[in-house]
């Protein structure tokens, strides 16, 4: 492939969009079933970059930057799918019952070109003339120059590619494994203790994808994880269950879970409130310097007369400010179509300039506190959760205050509803704002052109806005979300989707006044504990150690089930880069190893999106299952071992592949 030495080389082509559109539509089909299973999602530009090099190593005229903007349009994946945070939500407080293409496609879009264009002035003062690390900006850049500035790095991503496909391909039939029932789709054990109602256990989802999440995350987000774990299982289930007698006829897992999903989880969700908003204030002074610096390259810029090289040509700020006043026309035609026809027609006109008004002001404070954290901490570790509770709570009380005079019980339903929407705008502003900085970073590094990325990341959005409605809406007619009072899937098995379970949640309480405040409160007091002990960590090691407390309060807010291979696939994951320290290969098996486990997730979370297809076409919520299944310890234990199989096996083959690579 070329180097980056032309003053004009090669960015965008036909081949590049079209490849870019297609990772785009796999993965964030991909991440719409990850999300809405375990409440996270996983950042797609290192697989995308390398998937882009190896198909496009065949022709001799791509460029880096043709493989830069590939990557930039197919990451839109990894963040635009962090709406099903907030939009399954509507289907939980009964206001869909199915998910209409237009609206969810209109919110995903305007809010994704509205994240564009607001950050586009940040660019100089957060990007090009700032310190911020950017580790995943930084990252993508360093894998686009090794495998396209020499025959090892041409090498690697070509085993890169490999990697992708041996992850999917293994993960799905561990998927298909599970969906026969050959294998037991959880490991779990319940217990009593004591004389009383005390019960607690633990549960582990069969989920190679779910492992894979975790060694992408970390072996610092692990361990938070894993204490969150041991507050949720080891002290506070334990704690209320001996305080909560235990219903006639209940097993002692029913129990230990009921006890868990209506007090424990609410603690969760004030841990994760408390530790959102101050790791959020926190951030408030370097965000409003930054702002101040972009304000000051602007006019710097404006005054200094001199040609603007091409690595510095943004969109120009005419075109960004009409884009974004243009925006507000469909979005205002959303937001009355939304409201047409309901019980708050008569406050419509109202609820409309306020929502667009929290649009405007709430999404560009949203996109520049996202994109800053995004130079900070990286997108994958950036706190969208502490955004979107933060943007809930003050659309909720907005639309509330409007919506006062004509309170009832339909009436609160369709304030919820509306807040819920207009928080899905906002959320696609704040995660796009802070990609599109991300891939900006990566732009730099690799002499691109920023205009032409920030066009790049467009089309990303307009290709993941087109895949996020009809993939959930198939997965809510085959699975159905848990709490959705319409709902009639064909599994009994519904997605938990706890983010949004979370976000609708808060929006009720506000609104409707029902919110328990008390579990919330004592939740809350643990959530600043934990920052507390973070901040002695960090202060103590000279920043070596953390404890991240948003990790801990998810781990408390999740399922055992999901959060237990998380932490399993960390420690995996930590081990296997010790295993590597001090090898001459061990950076580039790192790297494979990273691609394996993103195959791990595209594999299971397509395999899962497949299922769904097949379960509505079929009419059967289990269509592979054969007989009866084996026994559930028997299929626990051989879902263990296979599982243990795969992970050794994959880990060896990234290992001897690097080592091949560096003779």
């Amino acid at each position: 492939m070329s180097q980056p030495s032309s003053s004009n080389p090669l960015e965008f082509s036909a081949r590049g969009i079209i490849l870019g559109v297609l990772i785009t539509l796999v993965f964030t089909a991909a991440q719409v079933y990850l999300g809405l299973k375990v409440g996270l999602t996983f950042a797609t530009s290192i697989p995308a970059a390398v998937i882009s090099m190896a198909l496009l190593s065949a022709f001799k005229d791509a460029t880096i930057q043709e493989n830069n903007i590939v990557q930039t349009i197919a990451s839109a994946a990894g963040t635009l799918a962090s709406v099903i945070f907030v939009l399954p939500g509507l289907l939980m407080i009964g206001w869909w019952a199915k998910i209409p293409f237009w609206p969810t496609f209109g919110a995903c879009a305007i809010g994704g070109v509205l994240g564009v264009m607001y950050t586009i002035p940040l660019r100089r003062a957060l990007v090009s003339q700032s310190k911020l690390p950017y580790p995943e900006g930084v990252a993508a850049a360093e894998v686009l120059k090794v495998g396209t500035q020499s025959r090892a790095g041409a090498q690697e991503g070509k085993a890169g590619l490999k990697a992708v496909i041996w992850g999917t391909l293994a993960s799905a039939f561990f998927a298909l494994l599970a969906g026969a029932k050959v294998i037991a789709g959880e490991v779990s054990h319940y217990f009593r203790f004591g004389a009383g109602s005390g019960a607690t256990g633990l549960g582990a989802a069969s989920s190679l994808a779910l492992i894979g999440a975790g060694h992408l995350m970390g072996i610092t987000v692990g361990i938070a994880m894993l204490v969150g774990l041991v507050i949720a299982w080891g002290i506070l289930v334990p704690v209320l269950t001996s305080l909560t007698p235990m219903a006639a006829g209940a097993s002692v897992a029913d129990h230990a879970l009921g006890v868990w999903s209506t007090q424990v989880r609410m603690m969760g969700a004030g841990t994760i409130g408390a530790a959102a908003i101050v790791t959020l204030a926190t951030l408030a002074k370097p965000v409003f310097g930054g702002l101040k610096s972009a304000l000051d390259a602007s006019r710097a810029a404006k005054h200094g007369g001199a040609a603007v090289p091409r690595e510095e040509r943004d969109m120009p700020i005419f075109i960004v400010g009409l884009v974004t006043l243009i925006a507000m026309v469909p979005a205002g035609w959303l937001l009355s179509a939304f409201l047409e026809g309901g019980v708050l027609a008569s406050i419509a006109t109202p609820l409309v300039v306020v929502g667009i008004g929290y649009i405007l002001v709430a999404g560009l404070l949203a996109a520049a506190v996202c994109g800053y954290m995004a130079g900070l901490i990286g997108s994958s570790n950036s706190p969208v959760s502490g955004i979107a509770i933060l943007t809930i709570l003050g659309a909720a009380t907005s639309v509330g205050f409007v919506g006062r005079e004509v309170m009832g019980p339909e009436t609160t339903q369709a304030l919820i509803a509306f807040a819920l929407f207009v928080t899905t705008v906002v959320l696609a502003v704040a995660v796009i704002g802070n990609d599109n900085l991300q891939d900006l970073k990566t732009g730099q590094l690799v002499g691109a052109t920023p205009w032409k990325q920030q066009v790049a990341l467009i089309i990303g959005v307009f290709a993941g806005s087109c895949v996020v409605p009809p993939v959930l809406e198939l997965l809510n007619q085959a699975y159905g979300f848990a709490g959705a009072p319409n709902n009639q899937a064909i599994s009994d098995q519904p997605l938990a989707a706890p983010q949004a379970t979370l976000i609708s949640t808060l929006a009720r309480g506000v609104i409707g006044g029902d919110l328990p405040w008390h579990l919330i409160g004592w939740g809350a007091a643990i959530g600043l504990i934990l920052v507390a002990i973070d901040f002695v960590l960090k202060k103590t090691s000279h920043g070596k150690y953390s404890l991240p407390p948003l990790g801990v309060g998810l781990a408390v807010y999740l399922p055992s089930a999901v959060t237990a291979p998380v932490v399993v696939g960390a420690v995996a994951g930590y081990y296997f880069e010790k295993s590597l320290r001090g090898k001459s290969y061990g950076e580039a098996a790192s790297r494979v190893g990273v691609l394996v486990m993103s195959g791990f997730i595209v594999g299971e979370s397509l395999f899962n999106v497949g299922l769904a297809a097949l379960i509505v076409l079929s009419g059967k919520a289990e269509p592979l299952a054969f007989g009866a299944g084996i026994e559930e310890s028997v299929g626990m234990l051989i879902a263990l071992a296979v599982a243990a199989a795969i992970l050794v096996t994959l880990y060896r083959w990234a290992a001897n592949s690097a080592r091949r690579i560096e003779v």
